[in-house]
């Protein structure tokens, strides 16, 4: 089972340990000044599968938690005490347990899915989104025309699965995007 909303989170870290408790996508705002692309990307998973947001328990976080609720009235929040996340001087979300961190997003009343992953590293291949001459630019026209943004081929094949895109939609964007490239 997949957790069904996107969980906002502040970085790397934090997705590293969240999605080690759970299966799920993130977002990273990577601080307070969350750019334009990050902001459409939040924007299109709030609209279409719900998001949580899940910041550190300190004022940077509650900062980016206001900001972002600002925007997302009905977003889910999820929560930990400054305790839960404390790690020798630091706090954060890469400091909880897994089950901290399984007890907030439960709090959070976070939707379970079944895990459908309709496309594959095969699909992005054969699209010639990745290993070869012109996949990025290609992944970078793709991202931008589906609405997705811009991912490496791992980061990418992850965006396609985790904001519905279509078979159909992925074809015909990327064909229009060939027929641009002959």
């Amino acid at each position: 089972m997949k957790i069904k909303e996107v969980i906002v989170v502040e970085g790397r870290d934090d997705t590293t340990a969240v999605t080690r408790a759970v299966e799920c996508d993130t977002i990273e705002t990577h601080g307070f000044g969350i750019k334009k692309e990050t902001w459409e990307l939040i924007k299109k998973a709030y609209e279409e599968r719900g998001i949580i947001i899940f910041t550190d328990p300190d004022h940077s976080g509650e900062e980016i938690r206001k900001k972002l609720s600002e925007r997302f009235p009905n977003a889910k929040h999820a929560y930990l005490t400054k305790k839960e996340a404390l790690g020798g001087n630091d706090v954060g979300i890469e400091n909880a347990s897994d089950k901290v961190i399984c007890e907030a997003l439960n709090k959070a009343k976070a939707k379970l899915v079944e895990s459908t992953d309709i496309f594959t590293q095969r699909d992005m291949v054969d699209a010639g989104l990745a290993g070869g001459a012109g996949s990025k630019e290609k992944r970078q026209a793709l991202g931008k025309a589906l609405g997705i943004g811009y991912g490496n081929s791992l980061g990418f094949l992850k965006k396609l699965n985790a904001f519905g895109v279509t078979k159909e939609d992925f074809a015909r964007e990327l064909d229009k995007i060939e027929r641009t490239l002959k």
